[in-house]
């Protein structure tokens, strides 16, 4: 299993690091697409839509490629990334207020609607994400990364309270609180080495400490924290509502692309919508 979660990470990497170092915008632009209609697929078939899986994913796809032309991947409007906000905060509470047995009872087509809404605002947020830079579209994955590794030792090291039992039981709220604490150290690192470096500073971090400062900076690194163990929990309700373990196999020793985006999911549209607020 090791050897398979290696290898299959090397390959990843292999695949995205030249996509992301790469000028124009369409080698990032199409390799996302794929991994985000895989995960339209992977959605379908949690949630039931059974041979209907691979239109939703065709849809989802066109979708992206629809905004891909009309400009969006690279200058999306402001508005999109407040209405994902919005869908994060207020649907995300609500769904994880629900809990895996109440999620099957809302219609279907809902479902499938909601889970679409996510991935086209996820992908058109990274490939906006990636016309910010490189370093802020690689201020935004350290976020997660460094939440996730934090909170995962974290609350190994020191997990005492279950923070949703019924979803999620190896989560708790110590490992919140580690994934945090790893998430501010790592930005605190990050403006350090801008500053030491010279030059221009378009971090996620710097943006927001230039406008909020290091306070506003700091909660705005917080709460970027907290949304994505909201996308892991949302993401980890659905499959325990339809009993399944991972989201797919399509990632061998990884599961499914779902299970490897679904933290990244509210938090880049978020970062864009407190960016744009960022700005005078």
């Amino acid at each position: 299993m090791l050897k398979q979660r290696i290898i299959t990470a090397a390959v990843l990497l292999a695949l995205l690091l030249p996509a992301l170092v790469v000028e124009p915008a369409w080698p990032f632009a199409a390799l996302t697409l794929l991994a985000i209609a895989a995960a339209g697929w992977e959605w379908g078939r949690l949630n039931g839509a059974g041979r209907w899986s691979i239109p939703l994913a065709i849809g989802l796809a066109v979708a992206c490629i629809a905004a891909f032309a009309a400009g969006w991947a690279g200058a999306a409007p402001a508005g999109v990334w407040w209405l994902a906000t919005v869908v994060w905060l207020v649907g995300g509470f609500v769904v994880l207020r629900l809990g895996p047995s109440d999620w099957p009872r809302l219609p279907a087509p809902w479902r499938w609607a909601l889970g679409l809404l996510i991935l086209w605002t996820g992908w058109l947020a990274l490939t906006n994400a990636k016309a910010q830079g490189l370093d802020f579209i690689l201020s935004v994955f350290a976020v997660v990364w460094a939440a996730d590794i934090c909170a995962y030792f974290g609350g190994r090291a020191w997990g005492r309270r279950k923070l949703a039992p019924t979803i999620s039981p190896g989560k708790s709220w110590e490992g919140v609180w580690s994934g945090m604490a790893g998430a501010l150290v790592v930005a605190a690192a990050w403006l350090a080495a801008e500053a030491a470096i010279g030059g221009p500073s378009t971090s996620v971090f710097a943006l927001v400490a230039a406008r909020f400062g290091w306070a506003g900076m700091a909660l705005v690194v917080v709460f970027l924290v907290a949304m994505s163990v909201v996308g892991d929990l949302f993401e980890s309700l659905v499959k325990r509502s339809s009993g399944a373990k991972d989201s797919s196999g399509l990632l061998p020793g990884h599961g499914g692309i779902l299970d490897r985006i679904d933290a990244l999911l509210p938090v880049f549209p978020i970062a864009l919508a407190l960016v744009t607020a960022a700005r005078p």
